[in-house]
Parts: C-alpha cells; structure tokens; sequence
C-alpha cells in the first residue's frame, strides 16, 4: 500500500488529534479504494469516477465517509505537494442524505424546561435527575451515551466545563450553562451515595441507560403537551447544534462542542434559515456595507 496514507494518518493523528477508531477508518477507507483503482498518489480523474460502480451497493452514508476519507487525503497531497492538482472532484457523489431528526421549536424547548422545572421544584430525586439530563442534553449537547455514563468526577468544581469521552475514547471539553450547574449540583446532593457514576441504575448496577433515558424523555414531553414522537436524546442535541448556529455560533466551534471528527458530519446541523443567511449576509459583508455608505 501506498505510504503516502501512512504519511496522511500520521498526519491526521498528530494534528488533529484523531482517535485510534477514526484513523482506522480512513486507512480501510484508502486501502480499499487503493486495491480497486491502484496507486492513490497517481490516480486520476477518471479513475477516481469509476469508484462509483465499485461501491454501487454501499449506503449513502457509508459512501460519504469513504469520499470524504478521499478528498481529505488529496488534499494532504495537494497541501504537501505530492500533487499538482486535486482529483476528487470526480468522486461519485453520495445520494441525499438520510432526513434529519424532526427539529424542536424553541417554543417546544422552552415548553420541555418549563414542565421539568415545575416538576423538579419539590426537589424529588428522580424530577430533579430528569431536569439535569435535559439541561445537559439541549445545553451542551452530549450524546445520550456520553451523558449516561458520566462519571461522577466528570462534575465541575470551578470551571464551566464538563470533560467528556466521546467516540473512540477521544475527550473533550463542553462548556456547562450555569442553570445546568444549579441542576447538577441539586442532583449530586439527592443521587444515591456509593456510586461513581454520575447517573447510576436504579439496581445500582451500572449506569441509566440509553433506552430508559429514551423513555423519561419521550414520557416529559407528553406531560408538556408536545407530540412523543418529536423527541429523543438525539433531536435535542440535534436542536443544541441548530439553535447556536441560528445564533450566530462558528461551524468549526461547533463541530469542537459536538466531537466530530469531520466537519463534513457538522454540516449537517447548516440547514438554518435562509433569510437569516441572507440578512446577515446584507448586513455583515463589507460589500453590502460599502454599496449603503455609497
């Protein structure tokens, strides 16, 4: 195999911290593209193309990896000037992705605190420990399996952060709102003692888990008056990463907050509102500032 990819996954490892599980993925990636077409550092254009056909049968996603494994290594290539000139345009283009989770308003969101809030105002365990999930969930955007299995030391003391082990062990570091603080801090107090979770079972085996924080979630929208089926661990973090990006938030600081390896997967969260787009656009482009002054 070529040792130009050994040169780009030691590349990808030491620059951009990419986890043991990813650079496995782009090496198999490579290889196999290497095995159908042959040599990746010569390949041209139409060679590229023909990819197509050989991975005919994958899913979409699974093509979209492979083509961004691709593009990323040539343009390694490129930037390290193996290369003339960038062929990946020919890459077949994957299908239209999959639908997105259905999007929550910020009506709905507001509507999902303000009944866990009511709740969890009587201070009972299991009201106040739904309350903190959700803020943790919409507020910083973890993963629901990141989130079960937090372990107890993961709490901030002083700093506003939470560390947090993502997909293929790879930590990172995710702000903590202040009300998420006052949610947590009211938890640790009521959780049952002895555990070094920060979200223990009920049998005190192990931590909550994914299909039953599914559930706690799915049962506090009924109560909210919002449609069940609306929601999951997924589409708040999913509203987490929409609603920054509405705000004003940087993709690249995005794609940090929700440990993404490739800011290809964060682009899917771009789809705000296009008159949005285009206000900020009229209002922010030196052009546009310049046509109002001329």
């Amino acid at each position: 195999m070529s040792a130009a990819i050994d040169s780009f996954l030691a590349m990808l490892a030491a620059e951009r911290g990419a986890a043991a599980n990813t650079l496995t993925a782009y090496r198999r990636d490579l290889e196999g593209a290497e095995e159908a077409i042959g040599d990746l550092t010569v390949a041209e254009s139409p060679d590229l193309a023909s990819l197509g056909a050989v991975w005919a049968s994958l899913a979409a996603s699974s093509l979209a990896r492979k083509c961004s494994a691709l593009r990323q290594f040539y343009g390694f290539l490129v930037d390290e000037g193996l290369r003339a000139e960038d062929p990946s345009p020919a890459l077949p283009r994957p299908r239209a992705r999959r639908p997105l989770p259905r999007l929550l308003g910020h009506g709905e969101v507001e509507a999902l605190f303000v009944r866990a809030e009511a709740e969890a105002a009587g201070d009972r365990p299991e009201a106040v420990r739904l309350l903190a999930l959700l803020e943790l969930l919409y507020g910083s955007g973890l993963r629901a399996t990141e989130l079960v299995s937090l372990p107890l030391s993961a709490v901030p003391r002083d700093a506003p952060f939470l560390t947090v082990t993502g997909k293929g062990g790879a930590q990172r570091m995710v702000p903590v709102s202040t009300r998420a603080r006052a949610a947590l801090a009211r938890w640790v107090v009521l959780r049952a003692e002895g555990s070094k979770l920060l979200f223990p079972s009920r049998a005190g085996k192990g931590h909550l888990t994914r299909v039953r924080l599914f559930q706690l979630l799915r049962a506090l929208a009924a109560r909210a008056g919002i449609d069940p089926e609306k929601i999951s661990p997924h589409v708040l973090r999913h509203a987490f990463a929409t609603h920054l990006l509405e705000g004003g938030a940087d993709l690249r600081v995005l794609q940090t907050l929700l440990g993404h390896a490739d800011i290809a997967t964060t682009q899917i969260y771009t789809h705000v509102d296009s008159a949005r787009l285009v206000a900020l656009v009229n209002a922010r482009h030196p052009l546009a500032q310049r046509g109002t002054s001329g």
